[in-house]
């Protein structure tokens, strides 16, 4: 139980709020950018291997472009939101609520990430067509996790401090 002084002075209490899925997230005045930058990493390391496997099961297959950067992206989804279900299985909660916990902890954060390294591979001349086993390919995919990584970090810093975002798993591991 946390004790505070009222307005005029008195002692109240109020239990301290504890963020679920299902619960809104009270602001978190300490979230810093290495706090950001982790969170940040770990929607990147499931986005890469997703948006990776995606483009190698679409090549592999011999679809089009857009076909291909399709199912890159939904297993950009998949793959981030899975890291995420992971880490909050472990801590105990149950599957409905690891599900819900992974969508308000990751779902701005890829759409960010997304957006962004797409729109760099987009714009790289020649990279749409680039093979797997090209320099162009991967000097491009680098630079544009890159670039994505330096655009969302400071939207998770955002949403960190907002009590939502990965603020989301961090009450989470803390309440277990």
């Amino acid at each position: 139980m946390e004790h505070r002084h009222g307005p005029s002075g008195d002692h109240t209490s109020r239990r301290p709020t504890t963020h679920t899925a299902e619960h809104p997230a009270a602001a978190h005045p300490s979230a810093t950018w290495r706090m950001a930058a982790m969170a940040t990493l770990h929607c990147l390391t499931g986005c890469a291997i997703g948006e990776v496997l995606g483009m190698v099961i679409g090549t592999a297959l011999g679809w089009n472009n857009t076909a291909t950067m399709a199912i890159a992206i939904a297993l950009a989804f998949l793959f981030g939101y899975a890291f995420t279900m992971r880490s909050v299985l472990r801590a105990g909660l149950p599957l409905a609520a690891a599900v819900r916990t992974a969508l308000a902890a990751d779902t701005v954060s890829i759409t960010v990430m997304e957006i962004v390294d797409n729109a760099v591979v987009l714009a790289v001349p020649g990279a749409m067509d680039a093979h797997l086993d090209s320099a162009l390919f991967w000097i491009t995919l680098a630079f544009a996790f890159a670039v994505a990584f330096v655009v969302t970090t400071p939207v998770n810093k955002w949403m960190i401090g907002r009590g939502e975002g990965h603020a989301v798993v961090h009450s989470v591991h803390g309440s277990h």
